[in-house]
């Protein structure tokens, strides 16, 4: 069975944005398990920001770039879930971020409105290229909104 691993493409989750106290360290933690989880190899699906978090990510738990058996997704729900997020609030995020979170948690994005997702500052071009690979429930590792913007850490597989 195919491996998927679902992270945020948070840059905070990048090595250069660490601090003496980190501000994502639940986030962090759930993602590089995860990531472990996969195994030794993963093919990325993300745009150019989950492109480095993943490199970053799989870094530092040890996973080669490569493969076809585990795959690690990089994306999140919306970004304007409070009058500080990056794309400010739109009230409209939080039933698209609830309907995407239960999408994913049944392993089933058919239904997902891929150009609402636009609107709304959601980073979804992994979501969407891994699609067909998503099926069956989730492991939900994590789900928060620190910063405004929705995040999860799940997998599908065994």
């Amino acid at each position: 069975m195919t491996r998927v691993v679902l992270v945020p493409g948070a840059l905070a989750l990048l090595p250069e944005y660490a601090s003496q106290v980190d501000p994502v360290a639940e986030l962090r933690a759930a993602a590089l398990a995860a990531v472990r989880w996969l195994g030794p190899e993963a093919a990325v699906l993300g745009d150019t920001q989950g492109e480095r978090v993943a490199a970053a990510l799989m870094g530092a738990a040890g996973v080669r770039r490569g493969g076809t058996a585990a795959y690690l997704v990089v994306g999140n729900g919306s970004a304007k879930r409070s009058e500080k997020a990056p794309g400010h609030l739109d009230e409209r995020s939080f039933g698209f971020d609830a309907a995407l979170g239960d999408a994913l948690v049944a392993g089933d994005l058919s239904g997902v409105d891929w150009s609402l997702a636009d609107e709304l500052w959601a980073s979804v071009d992994g979501l969407r290229r891994a699609s067909p690979l998503v099926s069956g429930s989730a492991a939900v590792d994590y789900a928060d909104d620190p910063y405004g913007v929705q995040y999860w850490v799940m997998r599908w597989g065994s």
